[in-house]
């Protein structure tokens, strides 16, 4: 199913809607699905990403990590959900996805990929803020490879908050505002190797750490576990790490 409310008239009604940030997604978005393409860094990165989701998720809600049905009648939102590179997946382990995107394109690629793998999977072109003023409801959230990206980080936030049932958690995921973060995520991925269009990140959106931290706890949630994402340019493959932090990382956060 999906839910069609304009990209335009989402811009206008909600603050963290950033129109440039939106219009680049929508460009690539037929390339969602190939591993090879703009987003071939989401697709290497997607194993390390699930299993944050999946661990944090499980041991949140007292489920057996191990089980093929792990998040079993858990209702998930999965804001700025792209062409549903985690939506996918989690449906098969028994979550309930709703996909998010303010893109209308995303949308539609997500759509058309997911009927062909025999999914149903509730996908809307729809912003958080519009989710939050109809009163839907989560018992968690993904927000991954998203806050980079609004234009306004606390009305973001205040509306995720208002999204998550009493007792929900978050997935996060960002870009450190490190030095190293600059040479590997913007030098390196978009002028060097080509692996995204030139322009895709920001370096001054990128959050610190203690940043994010401060804007959840601004929010009314707790932080409860920080880990780095970490690049291995030998194996070209990601790993999770305890203490590197100084370019991608994950947070779960709870709802105060």
């Amino acid at each position: 199913m999906a839910v069609n409310t304009g990209e335009h008239d989402q811009a206008s009604r909600s603050k963290s809607v950033d129109p440039g940030e939106i219009a680049n997604f929508s460009a690539l978005a037929a390339t969602w699905w190939d591993p090879e393409g703009p987003f071939r860094p989401l697709h290497k990165m997607n194993p390390v990403r699930l299993e944050f989701i999946k661990t944090a998720l499980c041991t949140h809600f007292n489920r057996d990590v191990t089980a093929t049905d792990a998040l079993k009648d858990l209702r998930i939102l999965d804001i700025g959900c792209g062409g549903g590179l985690l939506c996918e997946p989690l449906t098969r382990l028994g979550a309930q996805m709703v996909g998010a995107d303010a893109s209308e394109k995303n949308i539609k690629t997500a759509l058309a990929h997911a009927e062909d793998s025999g999914l149903d999977i509730d996908y809307r072109n729809i912003t958080a803020e519009e989710l939050a003023d109809a009163g839907e409801s989560f018992d968690a959230i993904l927000n991954m490879e998203v806050i980079e990206h609004v234009a306004d980080i606390p009305s973001f936030l205040d509306a995720c908050h208002a999204l998550l049932k009493d007792g929900g958690c978050m997935t996060l995921s960002t870009i450190n505002r490190s030095t190293k973060a600059w040479l590997m995520a913007i030098a390196g991925a978009e002028y060097i190797l080509r692996w995204l269009p030139v322009g895709t990140h920001d370096w001054q959106k990128f959050l610190k750490p203690s940043e994010l931290s401060r804007s959840l706890r601004d929010c009314g949630f707790k932080t409860n576990d920080i880990k780095g994402m970490v690049y291995s340019p030998f194996s070209g493959s990601w790993s999770l790490d305890d203490h590197d932090f100084s370019v991608n990382y994950v947070a779960l956060a709870e709802k105060a």
